[in-house]
């Protein structure tokens, strides 16, 4: 077995430095609740920190490199700009490097933003056509997204807005994951999670009355994403 990446094993000065992104999906979506609304496709775009395997999760509206643009820029916004990003070689993430490259080149010559902008430059990388084995980090982040997403929401189609609600629920429960124990004290139960190099600390919500002993029928749109949230962490 080969080394690891240097980024893999290199510890970054904040999480999502260095990061791998790839795509999961379809999903049917609404454009809003009620009968005879037509559904249609959407994706997940999953960004996943290369040092601490946290998990960042962006709703696409479609698989076009006009829309992967618009969330990487959403998971910048919140995350950071990264140095350096890893994918399969799949159209739309190379029309993004195409489009972000020429936009950087733009913005580079122009005298106000010079010194601003000299390093935000991204450097992409792209593994290795038909070798999905090199972007194995990500791909089982994809698996533990399009899996057990889909053994929850079943027939279900949600709306654009109850679906991104639902996997922001789902990132947290990600980024909650145990990853190895904090302390050598056998009455520690506390464990180091990706949420802890995100915040500084495990990541809690507030704490809600459990829904999964009620029927369907009797819940509203939002709990039933509750719900269905409370069925992924139990899976």
């Amino acid at each position: 077995m080969g080394d690891l990446p240097r980024v893999r094993v290199t510890p970054p000065s904040r999480s999502f430095q260095h990061c791998g992104v790839d795509y999961a999906g379809p999903v049917r979506v609404r454009t809003s609740p009620g009968r005879g609304i037509a559904s249609r496709k959407a994706y997940i775009a999953l960004f996943i920190c290369m040092a601490s395997k946290a998990i960042h999760l962006e709703l696409v509206s479609d698989y076009s490199t006009e829309a992967f643009i618009s969330a990487f820029a959403r998971f910048c916004a919140r995350r950071g700009l990264p140095e350096t990003m890893y994918s399969d070689n799949g159209t739309n993430f190379v029309g993004a490097d195409r489009e972000m490259s020429k936009a950087y080149r733009a913005a580079i010559r122009d005298p106000n933003f010079l010194n601003s902008t000299t390093s935000d430059g991204i450097a992409w990388h792209f593994i290795p056509p038909s070798a999905p084995h090199f972007g194995g980090l990500w791909e089982a982040g994809v698996r533990s997204v399009k899996i057990h997403l889909s053994r929850v929401l079943g027939d279900r189609t949600l709306t654009f807005e109850e679906l991104y609600t639902l996997i922001c629920r789902i990132e947290a429960c990600l980024n909650s994951r145990p990853l190895a124990p904090l302390s050598d004290s056998l009455d520690d139960y506390e464990c180091l999670t990706p949420g802890h190099f995100l915040i500084g600390s495990a990541i809690n919500v507030n704490p809600e009355p459990s829904l999964l002993d009620l029927n369907e029928n009797r819940l509203s749109r939002w709990q039933l994403v509750r719900q269905t949230t409370e069925r992924f962490w139990r899976l």
